[in-house]
């Protein structure tokens, strides 16, 4: 390696050259990388401050959430204790749910909150609503389109020629929803006790009397101002079963069991429902009856009814699930004492969502009374999927 020549005319070692431009190379890459991280430092606080902004406004749209609740169903209760209604009318532009006061119909929607409760007491009751199909609508009538057939299918081959097929078979079943109501009235004096749920017991007496009146009628109501019961339909022996009728199985004895091989009676009506519905199947009958069938046992011995094996499991009577409906009729001559079917397909339950409550402190004094109503249809939406036993010869 040659020395070179600097300015003044001496001789510069090639070591020092390359020890001058290392030590100029680094103090460039120390000032761009101060200056990268100052860059960085920079940024990442306008991060933090975008973040800031953006989360403020959020914050008071939180404590609005968390205080208008308390607000809404302290509004509620001043409703349901002294007939105050003030605080629900200056809630109705901001309050979803308490839709408004209709001086129409009269009285307010019940609070959401009660009326989940109302739902959820409803539902666990032994009621077809446990097996039915149950939709919300908004109009007065829901409609259930069923296909009655299959459309037509055929094989064909290279030459021969193609046959029209058959078209389906289009029914239309109109639910229509009519006014149900239910009358609780407890005195003034409880009411003012503020230590009184006056929320929670309204829901319970509420949905009390609502699950008996649906009960009796998703079973045998003759659909004049009330849904239309499954067994109000027509019914015929299962051999000649037509659309718009239920069919049934016979026991064989006239309000009762046959006297042998009692339980061939539901086994054969469990096989009157086509597979596509057996799958899903459950029988429905009331105490009585599910005592007299529980003692049934098959050709070898055993007991054809199985208990729950764990709490709020139904009981099972040849492996389906049973729902005990006291709404039922007993076992008596020609009476159809069980059911058996799929009646999340066979039966449709359609409700406004919404429930209704006006406060009348006059009719009963000193009692005030809290007429509820809601708005409920059900029928029959697919005559196939559901098959009767009937306490009879034939």
């Amino acid at each position: 390696m040659t020395d070179d020549i600097d300015g003044a005319g001496a001789s510069v070692p090639a070591a020092e050259r390359a020890s001058a431009a290392l030590a100029g190379f680094l103090a460039d890459f120390g000032a761009y990388r101060a200056g990268l991280e100052t860059r960085l430092k920079q940024q990442d606080e306008r991060l933090t401050m975008l973040d800031r902004k953006s989360n403020t406004p959020r914050r008071p749209a939180l404590s609005a959430a968390v205080a208008e609740e308390p607000l809404h169903l302290k509004a509620f209760g001043a409703y349901l204790r002294s007939g105050d209604d003030d605080g629900l009318r200056a809630l109705v532009p901001e309050v979803k749910g308490m839709t408004t006061a209709v001086a129409a119909d009269g009285g307010f929607l019940v609070a959401p909150e009660t009326t989940d409760a109302i739902r959820a007491q409803l539902r666990s009751t032994a009621s077809l609503r446990r097996l039915a199909t149950v939709v919300n609508v908004e109009a007065t009538s829901f409609d259930v389109l069923v296909d009655r057939a299959d459309i037509g299918a055929g094989w064909a081959t290279e030459t021969a020629a193609l046959t029209e097929t058959t078209t389906p078979i289009i029914e239309r079943i109109s639910i229509r929803l009519h006014e149900l109501s239910a009358l609780p009235k407890a005195s003034q004096r409880l009411l003012d006790d503020s230590a009184f749920d006056i929320e929670g017991w309204l829901a319970s007496r509420i949905a009390e009397k609502f699950a008996r009146a649906e009960g009796a009628a998703f079973v045998s109501g003759d659909g004049v101002d009330k849904p239309m019961g499954f067994l109000a339909h027509p019914k015929i022996a299962n051999a000649t079963w037509a659309w718009g009728s239920l069919g049934y199985i016979p026991t064989g004895a006239a309000g009762d069991f046959a006297p042998s091989n009692a339980s061939d009676a539901i086994v054969d009506l469990v096989y009157a429902l086509n597979a596509e519905y057996r799958a899903n199947g459950a029988f429905v009958m009331n105490s009585k009856t599910a005592g007299a069938v529980r003692k049934m046992k098959d050709a070898d011995g055993r007991f054809l009814w199985s208990d729950g094996l764990s709490e709020g499991e139904p009981a099972r009577l040849m492996g389906y699930p049973v729902l005990v409906a006291e709404d039922m009729p007993d076992i008596a001559a020609n009476a159809y004492a069980v059911a058996f079917g799929d009646f999340a397909a066979g039966y449709t339950i359609a409700e406004r969502p919404d429930i209704r409550i006006l406060r009348d402190p006059f009719s009963a004094k000193p009692h005030v009374l809290f007429y509820a109503s809601k708005r409920v249809g059900g029928n029959v939406s697919d005559f196939a999927a559901i098959k009767l036993l009937k306490f009879a010869t034939s």
